[in-house]
């Protein structure tokens, strides 16, 4: 099969090998090139109103050079092959080292590499369908949320899909592409009472068709969600403060493991030690019910891909094993200096930025337990079924996360609904502190996106019901 960019472009074998050639003529020890053609669509609903409707395309190769710890890169988004050539020259003046080195040889059948097995095998890109098939499924959405309850009275519904056509050339003879598909759908509701008002977000989506939206996540449940958040806030009470027990909902509350613990296992804060768990394989660092991984090869998913961005196949890799710390996240460069295998984590958000290890799906396995028995042991606590922003310190493991929905726990029942809570914590401390793990796992419903560094990137997560036996919990409350 033709590869887009030969097809499209009239990239040849014989271009990517001088490309190459340039960016290691100053002593580069490897080099790779990233060519990324994305189209992208979006529209917005408010108040019933199209707000504001786009369609684009962007294309561009970026230019990596690695000698030792050095990294040159460089990037053009005209694909005009002295523009690539000048680009490659740049990249290789960046990472100039002591060395020459040689290229593998490429042929023209490389070009059509693609993966054998797709996790997301679409027959039609969203961005391929009409627009107003998209416009009808927003409206869906707000009429959905406005029919909840009356005092749902602001709506906001938008829609978002993009296709991206990868290639992938490195020094070392491998060449690899793929064509990654997203389709997303979110709403947000105000609600009022009075001078009160209160919000609700939900949202959905992967690397799916349009059809996804009638046969999995419809426009209906998520305007439902939205809404019955915003009116459930209306009648929550301030959230008491102070150290408690903590128990997390399944599902999305896994932002708060992604952002406080598996950062911390990326490879490069480790390697650079300015991660809390630098050193520490092999040791423990949770309770031993607690496993957890990150797993990019998890079909349709938002966070999954064939191979990262740097042509690496993606897989399943266990980070903390029964409490155990097993391993990080690499990336090309960090796996090569610390002699670690690639786990397929290299990723960036486009062509003009460099890859970097980043999440895909990060999870915990199920465990045993009976989450109405985790409730049931709490005497009083906190259930926090949904969350909105954070912030950590990777260096320490600190953690501030705010929860948007979240509950009392009053001798072993799920009682009133509370607002402004807080959980304030460490990340490599609250794992330790995990005494119960449900065996009710769910990931989120692909709404998940991750910065790093200035980039972004989609990601998944998930949990089962946990109980943390000790965190605190900020708030307003007595």
């Amino acid at each position: 099969m033709a590869n887009f960019f030969a097809e499209r472009y009239g990239v040849q074998a014989a271009e990517l090998e001088t490309y190459l050639a340039a960016a290691l003529s100053r002593g580069g020890e490897y080099a790779d090139l990233y060519f990324e053609y994305q189209a992208s669509s979006s529209l917005t609903l408010e108040e019933g109103l199209i707000k504001s409707a786009t369609q684009g395309i962007s294309l561009g190769v970026g230019i990596r050079v690695l000698s030792g710890e050095r990294t040159g890169y460089a990037y053009t988004d005209d694909l005009n092959p002295a523009k690539i050539l000048r680009a490659a020259e740049v990249a290789a003046h960046i990472a100039s080292g002591p060395a020459q080195q040689r290229i593998a040889g490429l042929n023209a059948s490389d070009l059509g590499q693609r993966p054998t097995a797709s996790l997301y095998p679409v027959t039609q890109a969203a961005t391929d369908a009409a627009m107003a098939m998209k416009l009808a499924l927003v409206r869906r959405a707000d009429r959905a949320a406005r029919a909840y309850d009356p005092r749902v009275v602001q709506v906001r519904a938008g829609y978002a899909d993009e296709l991206r056509h990868i290639l992938i050339v490195r020094s070392d003879g491998r060449c690899q592409s793929d064509s990654q598909p997203m389709a997303r759908l979110s709403v947000f509701c105000l609600a009022r009472e009075g001078a009160q008002t209160e919000r609700g977000n939900a949202g959905g989506g992967g690397r799916v068709e349009l059809e996804f939206f009638d046969q999995e996540i419809t426009p209906e449940k998520l305007g439902e969600q939205a809404a019955r958040e915003a009116v459930q806030q209306l009648s929550a009470v301030p959230c008491p403060a102070g150290e408690m027990e903590v128990v997390l909902g399944p599902g999305w509350p896994g932002i708060l493991l992604h952002e406080a613990i598996g950062h911390g296992l990326e490879a490069d804060f480790n390697r650079k030690k300015t991660s809390a768990f630098a050193g520490l394989l092999g040791q423990r660092v949770a309770g031993d019910q607690c496993t957890v991984v990150d797993n990019g090869t998890l079909p349709g998913r938002r966070g999954s891909v064939n191979m990262d961005d740097e042509g690496t196949p993606t897989q399943c890799t266990t980070l903390i094993e029964n409490g155990i710390l097993k391993g990080y996240l690499q990336d090309h460069l960090s796996s090569h200096l610390t002699r670690a295998q690639a786990t397929g984590n290299g990723r960036r958000e486009s062509y003009a930025h460099m890859p970097m290890p980043r999440m895909t799906n990060t999870y915990m396995l199920a465990g045993q337990h009976e989450p109405e028995d985790i409730i049931r042991s709490v005497k009083r606590g906190l259930y926090a079924v949904n969350f909105g922003g954070g912030q950590v310190d990777i260096t320490n493991g600190k953690f501030v996360f705010s929860a948007s929905e979240s509950y009392l726990i009053e001798d072993g029942r799920i009682t009133a609904p509370v607002k402004g809570a807080t959980l304030i914590g460490n990340g490599p401390d609250v794992l330790t502190r995990v005494s119960m793990v449900g065996h009710d796992l769910r990931l989120d419903q692909g709404i998940g996106s991750c910065g790093k560094d200035g980039q972004t990137v989609p990601v998944g997560v998930g949990i089962p019901t946990l109980k943390v036996d000790r965190l605190t919990v900020g708030g307003t409350g007595a």
